[in-house]
């Protein structure tokens, strides 16, 4: 993928499109239902055991996956950190999030003990995982690290 190409998954047929450069007034839809694409829409996808395969396994970018609760009082301390890195991220890294109480056959597939938990997929692959509360910039040096 070219450097800044951004890529966007479409909320009605679940088709992920190249984004093209931003050019005011244009609308952007997608290339397969023709549904309306908010570019700027950049917050994390929510994942189910269900749309595992298709969202995360057959996503054609790396994947940054929180394992999340919500009883949780770390995840939520979390949680905003995690909303700006899919802001940041977007187009290079899609940022997920998977309710481990919702959908356990996930979180026990990737032997989740400890919440929250970061998983950093490639092609549903397991490569790298951090366990707790972790500053930004530790998340963001592991992605980056994929990312090479």
């Amino acid at each position: 993928m070219p450097t800044g190409e951004r890529l966007a998954k479409c909320p009605s047929c679940g088709t992920t499109n190249r984004l093209p450069p931003p050019q005011p007034g244009r609308a952007v839809v997608c290339g397969k239902c023709k549904a309306p694409l908010d570019p700027a829409s950049t917050g994390p996808i929510h994942v189910t055991d269900a749309t595992f395969a298709d969202q995360v396994e057959h996503n054609p970018l790396p994947v940054l996956l929180d394992l999340w609760a919500e009883w949780c009082g770390p995840c939520h301390m979390l949680s905003p950190t995690i909303e700006q890195l899919s802001s940041e991220l977007s187009g290079r890294v899609q940022v997920a999030k998977l309710n481990i109480d919702e959908n356990p056959v996930t979180a026990d597939r990737f032997g989740v003990r400890s919440i929250p938990t970061l998983l950093l997929l490639k092609s549903g692959r397991e490569v790298d995982r951090l366990v707790g509360v972790q500053p930004k910039q530790e998340i963001l040096r592991r992605v980056q690290a994929l990312l090479k």
